[in-house]
């Protein structure tokens, strides 16, 4: 059944998008729940979320049947290797997407929000206006730091996706001067650069990782400063 530019492929897809948002949201629902001692609900939220990983899986393969396998051992190994390359191919699309075209737009969007409706209002509502432009300001920032982590995963997936084509990876390493090695968060991969920094953390463009106080930690997802490691960076030839 081909779905193409119909009205079916795009509810489809958002119906996808919401089961999959609900997922996430109820594992995080889970999570407070299991924080406050609330075993029973925590248990309740993360029951609902795999549920609504069902309904999410069910969308997605009839938004593509080409990846649906019934018994992987009827596949010959050409056809497995197209199976990992489509979904590979799938996976560096909505990645590039993320950090070519949605990132750098968001990120836009917050500074256009930061110095135009926050600052307007600051006339009439100081306190509040402050309180908005700061959470635009930071927005604008981890929209900056996404754009390079979902970067990273698009390399990741580019290489994978060669490697199923015998092609070996190119070498890496991570830089040896400390003012321009880069270190990555092995919790959800934030790059910390050292050339900019992380000033809304108080961290001055130029420091390097080592300088930074120990008590410092990643502004996407709070893990601790022990949580960083080297980043390794493709080296030329």
């Amino acid at each position: 059944m081909d779905l193409s530019n119909s009205n079916t492929a795009k509810n489809l897809a958002d119906a996808f998008a919401g089961e999959s948002m609900a997922n996430r949201k109820y594992l995080f629902f889970a999570d407070v729940a299991r924080k406050l001692g609330m075993t029973d609900l925590a248990k309740l939220f993360r029951d609902t979320a795999n549920q609504e990983t069902e309904h999410a899986f069910a969308h997605f393969r009839l938004l593509h049947p080409e990846l649906v396998v019934e018994d992987t051992a009827t596949l010959s190994d050409a056809e497995k290797q197209a199976l990992a390359a489509r979904c590979l191919e799938l996976a560096i699309e909505g990645e590039t997407y993320e950090y070519q075209t949605m990132y750098p737009t968001f990120a836009e969007q917050a500074r256009t929000d930061r110095d135009g409706g926050a600052l307007a209002e600051f006339q009439e509502q100081e306190a509040e206006s402050r309180e908005h432009a700061a959470i635009f300001r930071q927005a604008a920032h981890r929209f900056g730091l996404l754009t390079q982590i979902e970067n990273h995963h698009a390399q990741q997936y580019t290489e994978a996706l060669h490697a199923l084509s015998g092609v070996v990876p190119q070498a890496k390493a991570a830089g040896a001067d400390p003012a321009t090695q880069k270190w990555m968060c092995l919790q959800c991969a934030m790059i910390y650069d050292p050339v900019t920094g992380d000033p809304d953390s108080g961290i001055a463009a130029g420091t390097p990782f080592e300088a930074i106080p120990e008590d410092w930690s990643c502004p996407i997802c709070g893990a601790t400063k022990k949580s960083f490691v080297p980043y390794a960076e493709a080296v030329a030839a």
